[in-house]
Parts: structure tokens; C-alpha cells; sequence
């Protein structure tokens, strides 16, 4: 099934923690398939995992896809026509399945214990017998029979029970032919009453008229487990599109315990504009011509094809990230620049909702001189707080700031001299601007005291900015003042 007419797409995250960057890949691909064929895209939380369940990782989930600008049509707080959207409220939806594959003998009740089960585990594993899995012991026994057994657990699990037919081969939108290894008697029902991954996500797209199940690599050896039920429930199976696995430098598969870049939220938290990670992720399944990297999410539909996706698992490599994040910050107008940054400082914590008008102003008259320099926006208050800072806060840090104290006593010998000539410069000067510094400056340092450029103005910039590496100086001047300025060239002379 691959006509793209009426085409239906889903993404289906777990709340079992921090959203996975994996979440936000796949339902860019989801989404961008669904828009290039004029379908519908659906939000659905998998929450039948009880044990790992989070309570504020669903709220997550819908904050961090909301910020890279992947909505959706359909979902848990939008509805839609399938609703409900939450695998745990359609519990009363899986049962009537699940009886039916018992009584047509495609599954059966398990009533081993999981310590017999990690005892059966163990001994497979110590004999390396080629086939391994759940050994059968309960298929065709009745309650009563199964508990005269050692490692009997009263409350029984489902099994379905895999033929020796079992389709091992299907067709892949991305790969083509794939061969999958023989599935053992996967749980679909739990002890507690929860179907498992695999019965409820083939119920759930069924009945939801998904027609492309797009997800990772991972999954394709889960395939033919959910072949078979669409088949016994008598179901069209779906077109399946398993994305190659995002991976770490060592192409070990990305995860949340190993990088921190695995979390989806760790980017926004870097201060990454959500257009930046957004083509980045593109990138990473969808490959293009050098020098057409930066492609917007409606250039990506309009090109959009499924035989374009790459199958090798890209690297996830932060430098590109980086590169393309500078790229787009360099695209923004100064005043969305300054916006951004203050909404980033807002989302970290940095600022409150009562952001003091001289902050907003310097804010506005600073992300200029900080773009070009920027790679993410994380980087924006370091850049700027010597700006921002009260002369007192700054003055003071001559004394506790290591880093201000290691820019002071890295001057040469004649700084004194300089900062004496820039103060009897400055002084009376008229016009305060950037070009007015610059042309007086350049007159009282490097003309009238005979230095390089380098030499003359590295007192004045330390002085003023606290550093020896800074903005461009006399821009960050004509932001911070006269007053200012002068008072800080004086204290550290």
C-alpha cells in the first residue's frame, strides 16, 4: 500500500522521560509525507508502559514538537476522529482482539513466572543454542495443569503463537525486500491488563486508518510479529518505512544514557533555533547537494521522496549542527535576533517575565554586533554582560572574576599609558558613536602614541569589556556610554 491518496501518518512517542531527538526525526518525516500527499499526521501516546511511565514527559513531548514547528492534525490535545489519542484510555479497545486470537488459536495464556522466565534466559544463553525465546511450556495447557509446574505465576500473560510459516520477508517504502529473523511467542498482553507494543500499535493504526508506518530500523525485526496480526484480524497491512538510526561518532545507536544530544530538550536548552535542529535532522536521513544544505521545511516537502532517504545510519555530528545553526541566526533581522535571545533567556530561567527596559535596549542594540559571532544563543548573555552588567556588579569583578583578572594582567607595561591618553580623548568628546570612537581612538593610540592597533586598543577593551576577546570595541562603546565607559577606563587605571 503506497498510493498517497488519503494518506495517513502517525507519530507515537512513549512519556517514559525527556523526549528522544529519535521522536522528533521521525515525526519530520512522518509529517513531511503527510504534507507532500495532502494527508493527515497524528500525535499518539504509547503510555501502556507503566512501570517507565512519566507523568510530565507527555507535556514535553507536545512543548518540544510544538517548537520545531512539527504540529500535528490529530492528537491527545487537539482530538480528532479516532480519539482517544492515549493508549492508556482505549484499554477496553484491545481485549475483544486479543480473545479473538486466543479462540481462532493464534495465541495463548502464559502463566510462567519471570523468574522461571530469566532461568529459561540464562540456560539458552549458557548452552548458545541457535534458537532462543519462550520454550512453548504452557501452549495447550489449562490453568490447572500449568500449576503443578515449578515457576507458576498466577496471573497469566498472552502469547501469540508463531506459525512455521511466519512471513519473514515484506516490502519496505525505503529498502525494498527486507528479511527479518524468525519472531519467538511475543507477550501482547500483559499481566496487568496492558497490551503490549506490538498488539496495541496494530490495533491502534488499524483502527486509526494508518496507511505509512514510518519508524526506525529497529523495529524491522518486530515486522513480521505485526504481519501476523494484521493478517489473523483479517486487517489491509499497511506500507511500512523503517529510517535509518541516528548514531553516535563510534556508530553505536544514539541514546539518552551515552550523549546528551539525545534528548530533545537539551537543544533548545543550548539556546538551538528550533528551523536549525529542524533542517539538521533532515539532513541526517535525507542527504543533499553541497551548498544546499540550508533547505526550508516547505522546500523539503515539495522535494520530498521516500527513494531520496538515505539507509545507512547517519553520524550525528554537532558541528554540522553548529554550522547550520550560525546560518540561520546570520539570516535573522537583528531585531528577531534580540527577540530570540530574550526568549531563550526567558526559557532558561535567566530572566523573568519583568526584564528591566535598559536590558531590553542593550539587548536590541547588541545581538548586531554578536551575530556574526554567534553559534548558538546560549552564547548571547557571556557575549553581552558586560553590557548588561551594573558598573558596581563590574568593577568589582576586578577583584573576584578570575578570568577579568587574567585579562588585566595579561596588558603590557605601557597600558597605563594608554588608558590615560583614551580617558584625555574621550573626555571631551562630542558625538558618542562608533565611528566617532573609532576615528578619536585611532588619533590619541595608535597616531599619537605610536602603537599597533593590537597594542593600543587591548587596555581600552579590557577595561571596558573585562576581556581581552570582546564584540567589536567601539560598537559594545557606544552601547554601554560615556559615563560608563569612562568610569571603567578610570578604575582600572
Amino acid at each position: 500500500m503506497t498510493d498517497s491518496t488519503g494518506a495517513r501518518l502517525r507519530v507515537a512517542p512513549s512519556p517514559t522521560g525527556d523526549p528522544h531527538v529519535g521522536t522528533a526525526y521521525m515525526a519530520l518525516f512522518n509529517l513531511a509525507y503527510a504534507r507532500k500527499a495532502g494527508g493527515k499526521f497524528a500525535l499518539r501516546i504509547e503510555d501502556t508502559d507503566r512501570a517507565r511511565f512519566r507523568e510530565d514527559s507527555e507535556q514535553q513531548i507536545f512543548e518540544s514538537l510544538r517548537w520545531l514547528g512539527l504540529d500535528w492534525d490529530e492528537g491527545p490535545d487537539v482530538g480528532g476522529p479516532y480519539a482517544p489519542y492515549r493508549q492508556s484510555e482505549r484499554l477496553e479497545t484491545y481485549r475483544p482482539h486479543v480473545e479473538r486470537l486466543i479462540a481462532e488459536g493464534h495465541a495463548y495464556y502464559c502463566w510462567c513466572s519471570p523468574q522461571r522466565l530469566a532461568e529459561l534466559r540464562d540456560a539458552q544463553a549458557k548452552s548458545k543454542q541457535a534458537d532462543t525465546g519462550y520454550d512453548r511450556l504452557c501452549l495447550g495447557m489449562t490453568r490447572d495443569e500449568r500449576a503443578k509446574l515449578p515457576g507458576f505465576s498466577d496471573t497469566p500473560v498472552v502469547r501469540m503463537l508463531i506459525p512455521d510459516d511466519a512471513p519473514l520477508t515484506f516490502s519496505d517504502v525505503i529498502r525494498g525486500a527486507v528479511k527479518a529473523p524468525r519472531p519467538d511467542d511475543q507477550v501482547i498482553l500483559k499481566a496487568d491488563g496492558f497490551p503490549t507494543y506490538h498488539l496495541a500499535v496494530v490495533v491502534d493504526d488499524h483502527l486509526m486508518g494508518i496507511t505509512h508506518v514510518v519508524r526506525g530500523e529497529e523495529w524491522i525485526s518486530s515486522t513480521p510479529k505485526h504481519i501476523l496480526l494484521y493478517r489473523w484480524l483479517g486487517w489491509d497491512v499497511p506500507a511500512f518505512a523503517h529510517m535509518p538510526l541516528l548514531r553516535n561518532q563510534d556508530k553505536s545507536k544514539i541514546s539518552k544514557r551515552k550523549n546528551p544530544a539525545a534528548r530533545l530538550l537539551w537543544f533548545r536548552e543550548r539556546g538551538y533555533l528550533p528551523e536549525a535542529l529542524r533542517n539538521f535532522l533532515q539532513l541526517m536521513g535525507y542527504p543533499c547537494e553541497e551548498g544546499h544544505e540550508v533547505t526550508s521545511f516547505a522546500e523539503f516537502v515539495d522535494g520530498f521522496e521516500w527513494s531520496k532517504v538515505n539507509t545507512v545510519g547517519p553520524v550525528f555530528d554537532l558541528k554540522k549542527l553548529d554550522w547550520l545553526n550560525g546560518a540561520y541566526i546570520r539570516a535573522l533581522s537583528d531585531d528577531e535576533l534580540a527577540a530570540r535571545i530574550e526568549e531563550h533567556l526567558r526559557y532558561a530561567g535567566t530572566w523573568g517575565e519583568a526584564v528591566p527596559a535598559r536590558h531590553r535596549e542593550i539587548l536590541r542594540q547588541g545581538a548586531p554586533i554578536i551575530k556574526e559571532r554567534l553559534v548558538t544563543l546560549d552564547e548571547a548573555l557571556p557575549k553581552l554582560g558586560f553590557l548588561l552588567a551594573d558598573d558596581d556588579d563590574f568593577l568589582a569583578g576586578w577583584e573576584s572574576d578570575e578570568s577579568m583578572r587574567e585579562a588585566r594582567g595579561g596588558l603590557r607595561d605601557d597600558a597605563v599609558q594608554v588608558i590615560d591618553a583614551a580617558v584625555d580623548a574621550l573626555a571631551g568628546l562630542a558625538d558618542w558613536n562608533a565611528d566617532a570612537l573609532h576615528e578619536t581612538l585611532q588619533a590619541a593610540l595608535v597616531d599619537g602614541l605610536a602603537l599597533k592597533p593590537k597594542f593600543a586598543f587591548a587596555p581600552v577593551r579590557v577595561a571596558v569589556t573585562g576581556s581581552r576577546v570582546s564584540p567589536p570595541l567601539f560598537e559594545s562603546m557606544a552601547i554601554l556610554g560615556r559615563d560608563s565607559c569612562l568610569r571603567r577606563l578610570r578604575a582600572l587605571r
